[in-house]
């Protein structure tokens, strides 16, 4: 009788993502500038992500900096929805700082040195570089040893030799010890694909060359193709930074190794604020490089979500930062009617919660409440997104909630709706009106808890 063969099945390792309040946005959803009834994943408010599409095209031509947007509507009228989609639309080489009004409140920094953080985090600079390198497949690699300078039997590396193959020729290099580290701590050995810079000496391994693609190995080894053209040549390498990163990046002292220096980094503060001294001269060189053409000015986006919450000073800092010759495109966001300005009590009320000097500078896109059929459209979506299923009554009864109550209470009854429809034992987990209607029972809504305020006894006044 054969011996059975043992078979297992080998389980996928793909993460199922979490699914988040706006994960459906995939940008502002525009044909040739109009907004389409549900692109994007976004659905109504097209006046809003038509003006949205406009800001975005000044942001990409660069003719947006220092200029400060609004969106102002109710709660749950897709403003942080609309900011997330500019973010889309604007893609990864565009910086995009998101932050909230309360963030800028901290024992350690002042509330301005948050904001301009955070304005200095919006603002990137896309460095080019040409630099001189080596590249090629290392075919030879002999150290020479040469007698220890400060005597006894020890001897040193006084250089490396190294053959480096390219598709256009070979070429043999003499170098520094120092290198030879650099090669030890890559673990570079034969048949590599290394690359040297030739200013600075870094190494750089890019992987195997792909003619020994055949060997077995118990590594796993990433096979490249031996470079083209000649081993010397000059290469264009484009760094993106943000001006924040550059101002940390001078921040931090370096310290030397003797015991004072270690003592200071270790009472230093977590946290620490950056000069104005420095920044200034940060721009400075920041200007000589734009001058130069060595690097490019990206000016992003800062979204402040809540701004009502700031207060009379950063707003007062708000106007003088976007007068400053590096500043980025500012969206604000409020729900906000008529009221006080945060610390302004004695004022009277403003729009919006902002001081009237500021709005007047704003551009303000306004928001407005969904309708019945964007509503429903929009649960629909959402289901699709957090892969649900439900019933048509069911989806009725989800949609007048959202119109009778509020969008944001109605899609939070999805999630455990669809769990009581899983207990309940329906067929593929499928939501029913009844799992709706028990939902709604168990969790209030914030008019429904208000009422029993004045109803239920118990709570502290």
């Amino acid at each position: 009788m054969a011996a059975s063969v043992p078979i297992s099945e080998v389980k996928g390792n793909t993460r199922e993502n979490r699914t988040a309040a706006h994960s459906h946005i995939k940008g502002l959803g525009l044909s040739n500038g109009y907004a389409t009834p549900s692109g994007g994943g976004f659905i109504g408010q097209a006046a809003a992500r038509e003006a949205c599409g406009l800001v975005v095209s000044l942001v990409q031509k660069k003719k947006m900096s220092g200029r400060a947007v609004l969106l102002a509507g109710g709660p749950g009228t897709g403003k942080t929805a609309l900011a997330l989609a500019v973010s889309q639309e604007l893609g990864t080489k565009v910086p995009f700082c998101p932050i909230v009004g309360s963030e800028i409140y901290s024992a350690e920094v002042k509330k301005t040195e948050a904001l301009m953080e955070n304005f200095r985090r919006a603002i990137g600079l896309r460095v080019k570089e040409t630099k001189e390198v080596y590249e090629g497949e290392v075919v030879e690699l002999t150290p020479e040893e040469a007698e220890n300078p400060l005597g006894g039997y020890g001897r040193t590396i006084s250089h490396l030799l190294i053959t480096l193959k390219s598709a256009k020729g070979t070429k043999k290099l003499r170098l520094d010890p120092s290198i030879y580290e650099a090669i030890q701590k890559e673990r570079v050995r034969l048949g590599d694909v290394i690359y040297i810079e030739a200013n600075t000496g870094a190494v750089k391994r890019v992987g195997r060359s792909d003619a020994y693609a055949t060997e077995f190995d118990l590594e796993a080894e990433e096979y490249v193709p031996i470079p083209k053209g000649e081993v010397h040549k000059k290469k264009e390498i484009v760094q993106d930074v943000t001006l924040h990163d550059l101002d940390v990046a001078n921040a931090r002292p370096q310290g030397g190794q003797d015991i004072m220096s270690m003592m200071g980094q270790l009472m230093k503060p977590k946290k620490t604020e950056i000069t104005e001294k420095l920044r200034l001269e940060i721009n400075k060189v920041v200007t000589k490089y734009i001058d130069q053409g060595v690097a490019d000015l990206v000016p992003g986006v800062l979204f402040i979500d809540e701004v009502h919450m700031l207060d009379l000073e950063a707003f007062t800092f708000l106007n003088r930062a976007l007068e400053s010759p590096l500043s980025p495109l500012v969206i604000l966001a409020s729900n906000r009617g008529l009221t006080h300005i945060r610390g302004g009590e004695n004022l009277p009320p403003s729009a919006h919660g902002i001081p009237p000097d500021l709005l007047a500078r704003l551009l303000i896109i306004p928001t407005h409440p969904y309708t019945p059929d964007e509503i429903r459209r929009i649960v629909e979506t959402r289901t699709k997104t957090e892969g649900l299923a439900i019933t048509q009554p069911a989806l009725d009864k989800i949609s007048q909630l959202g119109e009778k109550v509020s969008l944001r209470y109605a899609l939070q009854l999805l999630a455990p709706a669809s769990v009581l429809a899983r207990v309940s034992g329906r067929e593929g987990g499928r939501i029913d009106l009844d799992d709706v209607t028990e939902c709604e029972g168990l969790f209030l809504d914030a008019r429904r808890s208000a009422e029993n305020l004045g109803q239920e006894k118990g709570f502290i006044a």
